[in-house]
């Protein structure tokens, strides 16, 4: 919790969150608790796996992103059942929804539970359960978004995107669109154009990862070849000044994690973060989690972490939120609702601030 005046109001503040790996928010608790009822033996000679607290302390030391993915994919040995997935995305939803999250598009990586075994069916029946609950108990709406793996063979993600059953999600709305995540380095997103082609032919909504730990020539990249609508991290941009001044005349959005830049050591500080200079440059981005359980802060955490770093104004939190807002690939009436909702808090904070 940021210790500003302000922290009510970023608190109320009508988020809408973009760039969250359900995966991601797989806490340690509920990790050793699936563990234990799949019978899944997780790694012995890694003293992290001692109890939740060596575990919670290790994910404070990545060193690197391939670090942090090591322990990612292990944890998501331990989702087997479909009541494993739904539980895992209900806690993110009771989480999102108490840090004013009012619509989340979600991450999930489909390839890393089919290389298991485990039955897409499985996946998506859960994560539908969690979806519906949380907008009839919480009032928060989602979307999904099916990520590939982009370390992987090109051949083994297309294969997975042709799947009949992810076919099939696609053409009933299940998901909304496809992303491109994993180790950005050394996979250009352009690898990856045939799979993008297909998924705009079908009417998907389509991003990338780009300049987390790659150049801004690989948000470039991304642009040009996958025709991605927005940009996940992007804090690369800033390097190359005409991209940005591009991004920032389309309207791209960038879907910006604070708090994972600096637990991954792509900056030292959120203050390096360039939030400014996308204000500055007209730039439109939101603000996210990532993949909270690893990196320690959920959305209003990370929030308050720029606040506190580049003491914005009321009115930049606003604009935040309305690009968030407009950003997002809800329908119209749903942002006509959220737009209600920000226009409310503004009118009740006039003159506070």
């Amino acid at each position: 919790m940021c210790r500003s005046t302000l922290h009510p109001f970023l608190a109320a503040l009508p988020k809408c969150e973009h760039h969250i790996h359900l995966e991601g928010s797989l806490e340690p608790s509920l990790l050793f608790q699936l563990a234990k009822a799949n019978d899944i033996a997780l790694p012995a000679e890694d003293d992290a796996f001692r109890n939740e607290a060596a575990l919670q302390a290790r994910y404070q030391r990545f060193t690197s992103l391939q670090d942090f993915l090591d322990y990612y994919y292990i944890g998501m040995s331990v989702l087997i059942r479909a009541e494993d997935f739904e539980a895992l995305a209900w806690e993110y939803f009771v989480k999102a929804r108490s840090d004013g999250v009012h619509h989340a598009e979600v991450f999930f990586d489909p390839q890393a539970h089919l290389s298991r075994g485990i039955e897409y069916r499985t996946v998506i029946e859960g994560f539908e359960k969690a979806r519906a609950r949380a907008k009839l108990e919480l009032g928060l709406t989602s979307e999904l978004i099916c990520c590939f793996l982009r370390h992987l063979p090109v051949h083994e993600s297309l294969a997975v995107f042709e799947h009949p059953e992810l076919q099939q999600s696609y053409v009933n709305g299940t998901v909304k669109g496809i992303g491109l995540d994993s180790s950005e380095l050394p996979f250009p997103p352009a690898l990856f154009e045939d799979i993008f082609k297909k998924a705009d032919a079908m009417g998907l909504r389509r991003t990338a990862h780009a300049g987390e730990e790659g150049p801004a020539s690989y948000i470039a990249n991304a642009l040009h070849y996958l025709g991605v609508e927005r940009i996940d991290h992007g804090i690369q941009l800033h390097m190359d000044e005409d991209l940005m001044r591009k991004v920032a005349d389309q309207q791209t959005m960038l879907t910006v994690c604070p708090m994972s830049n600096v637990r991954l050591r792509c900056v030292n500080h959120v203050g390096e973060v360039p939030i400014r200079k996308f204000l500055d440059a007209g730039v439109k981005f939101s603000i996210n989690s990532d993949d909270p359980a690893y990196f320690g802060g959920y959305i209003l955490d990370n929030y308050c972490a720029v606040h506190e770093a580049h003491n914005l104004s009321l009115q930049e939190w606003v604009g935040i939120s309305r690009a968030g807002i407009v950003g997002s690939w809800c329908t119209e009436e749903r942002k006509c609702e959220m737009f209600d909702a920000l226009n409310a808090l503004v009118k009740k904070w006039e003159g506070k601030v």
